[in-house]
């Protein structure tokens, strides 16, 4: 696995941990605190860069993610943030996200040993 590829990965098994921190406080603490509002949105920004990132460099997305949505899902965040509905964000960090840990989970496998083999 490329090193690139690789470090994108570890970053987004990182920030889906953080988003398994957001979804066990709930959906009505997520619904009434703004700031777990915003922290929900930069992962999900992040999760769409390095999705397109890993688009690029042509890594296949396993079946239950799909890197086209995430990064639409960055582009309308950024972009139409004045518009976002967070009953859907929070049905994408509860439900959507969750499936992508699970999806991702051997990819994770792979790029922690090739980044632990570069340093070896």
């Amino acid at each position: 696995m490329e090193r690139k590829a690789a470090k994108e990965l570890l970053h987004i098994q990182t920030w889906l941990t953080r988003v398994d921190v957001i979804v066990e406080r709930g959906k009505a603490s997520y619904l009434a605190d703004s700031l777990l509002q915003e922290a929900g949105d930069s992962l999900m920004m992040k999760l769409g860069e390095a999705a397109n990132r890993l688009s690029k460099l042509g890594v296949l997305a396993p079946v239950g993610v799909e890197w086209a949505l995430a990064i639409a899902n960055r582009n309308f965040i950024i972009h139409q943030y004045d518009q976002i509905n967070r009953e859907l964000t929070w049905l994408t960090l509860s439900r959507d996200l969750v499936e992508w840990k699970a999806s991702l989970s051997p990819q994770f496998v792979d790029a922690a040993l090739a980044i632990d083999w570069e340093t070896n």
